[in-house]
C-alpha cells in the first residue's frame, strides 16, 4: 500500500471578494490584493510534488462532492440552503472572512469530499495512509457559522460520514496549524469518542477561544485539549509540546484513527502567525504522529490541509510532510533553511516555552 494523495485543480478555483488582506474593502481601505487565503500555496505545493517526482510515488486520486446528506450530519439544512442559494446567485459572504463566488458551495463540497474519501481508504485499508489537499479549508467552521476562510467543517464531515458507515470509532484530530481549531471544536465538544487536540499561537486567532481551560461539554469532559503557546515558539519548542502533550494524550486516548489538521502557518516566514517553524520541524511532527498512529491504530492517519500563506515556504513544508507521510526517498531541500535556523529563539526564550508547555500539560492532567 502507498500514500494516498486526493487533490482537485476545482478547488483551486474558488474566489473571494472584495478584501485587502484581512479587510474588507472600502474607507479608507484600498481595494487589491485579496485574501491571504489564495489558491497558489497549495497550487504549488502539487507542482513541487510533480516537479520532483514525489507525486508519482504515491496514489494520486480526486474525489466526488460531499453528499447534502454527509455535510448534514455537521451543518444545519438552513445553513446548507442559506450556502446554496447565494452560491447559485453569484456568491457573498455569510460569516466572517469567507466570501465565496457563484459555485462557491459545490466548490466546498469537493474539499470536503477530498476529505471524506481520503479518510474512507485509510479506514478500509485501500491505503496506507493519506493526504487531503483541500480547499477551502475547514477547521474554522462552525455548524452554523463559517469563519476564517472556512465554508464547511471538511473534517467533521470526514469523521461523521465514516461513523454513519460504521467505519470508525474513537478517532483523535491533532491540530497543528498557527490558530485554534474552533470549529472542529464546537462540532465534537460534547462527543466523548472524538479527541480534539490543538496546538496554536494563544490569542492569535480566534482572540476568544483556544484556551487551556476549554476541556469539553458536560457528555465529554476531558474530550477537548488546547495548548496555545506563546508567540515566538520555534522548532525545539513544538517538538516538546509534542512529546509531552501531543503523544502522551494520544496515547492515553488509544484512537483508532488519527487525523491531523495540517496547516502550515506556523512557519516562520508566515504571514499570519508569529511562529518560527521550519519544513524540518514539519517532517519530525508528522513522523512522532505517524509513529504514535503505528503504535495505536494500525497506521490509519490522514492528514487534511488547512492554514498556511506563505506562497514559497508552505510547498517545502508540504514536501516535507508527504516525505515522511509516504516514506519517499525523494527531497525538496528547504530553501530557508539556513536563515530559518539563525532565526530559532535562544536558549533563555526555548527554556521559558518549554516551561509554559509543562505547566499546560500538568492543567490538562498529562
Amino acid at each position: 500500500m502507498t500514500t494516498a494523495f486526493y487533490s482537485d485543480e476545482r478547488c483551486f478555483w474558488h474566489g473571494g471578494g472584495n478584501y485587502a488582506f484581512t479587510l474588507p474593502t472600502g474607507g479608507l481601505v484600498q481595494p487589491g490584493g485579496g485574501l491571504p487565503e489564495s489558491p497558489e500555496t497549495k497550487r504549488r505545493l502539487k507542482n513541487l510534488l510533480e516537479v520532483t517526482g514525489l507525486l508519482r510515488e504515491m496514489d494520486a486520486r480526486t474525489a466526488p462532492e460531499a453528499t447534502w446528506a454527509e455535510m448534514a450530519r455537521v451543518h444545519p439544512e438552513t445553513y446548507l440552503q442559506a450556502f446554496k442559494a447565494a452560491s447559485d446567485a453569484g456568491g457573498g459572504e455569510l460569516g466572517l472572512r469567507t466570501p465565496f463566488g457563484r459555485g462557491g458551495f459545490e466548490i466546498a463540497a469537493l474539499s470536503a469530499g477530498l476529505a471524506t474519501a481520503a479518510l474512507r481508504a485509510v479506514l478500509t485499508g485501500e491505503a496506507a495512509n493519506a493526504y487531503a489537499l483541500s480547499r477551502p479549508p475547514g477547521h474554522h467552521c462552525l455548524p452554523d457559522f463559517p469563519n476564517g476562510f472556512c465554508l464547511l467543517n471538511n473534517i467533521g464531515i470526514a469523521i461523521r460520514a465514516a461513523r454513519a458507515e460504521g467505519r470508525l470509532g474513537r478517532v483523535a484530530v491533532v491540530d497543528w496549524d498557527v490558530h485554534h481549531g474552533n470549529g472542529t471544536e464546537a462540532v465534537f465538544w460534547d462527543d466523548p469518542e472524538t479527541l480534539t487536540l490543538s496546538l496554536h499561537q494563544d490569542r492569535n486567532y480566534p482572540l476568544d477561544t483556544g484556551g487551556v481551560e476549554a476541556r469539553g461539554g458536560d457528555r465529554a469532559p476531558g474530550s477537548n485539549l488546547n495548548l496555545p503557546l506563546p508567540p515566538g515558539c520555534g522548532h525545539a519548542a513544538y517538538l516538546h509540546a509534542f512529546d509531552r502533550v501531543v503523544l502522551p494524550a494520544l496515547h492515553r486516548f488509544r484512537p483508532d484513527a488519527i487525523i491531523v489538521a495540517c496547516g502550515y502557518d506556523a512557519s516562520a516566514v508566515d504571514p499570519l502567525g508569529r511562529m518560527l517553524l521550519t519544513a524540518e520541524t514539519f517532517r519530525l511532527m508528522t513522523r512522532r504522529v505517524k509513529q504514535a498512529a503505528a503504535d495505536l491504530c494500525d497506521g490509519r492517519l490522514l492528514l487534511v490541509h488547512e492554514g498556511g500563506y506563505s506562497e514559497v515556504h508552505v510547498p517545502f513544508c508540504g514536501h516535507a510532510v508527504l516525505e515522511e507521510l509516504s516514506g519517499s526517498a525523494i527531497r525538496a531541500p528547504d530553501p530557508l533553511a539556513a536563515t530559518l535556523e539563525k532565526r530559532q529563539p535562544d536558549a533563555r526564550f526555548d527554556a521559558f516555552a518549554k516551561a509554559w508547555i509543562d505547566e499546560a500539560a500538568v492543567t490538562l492532567g498529562l
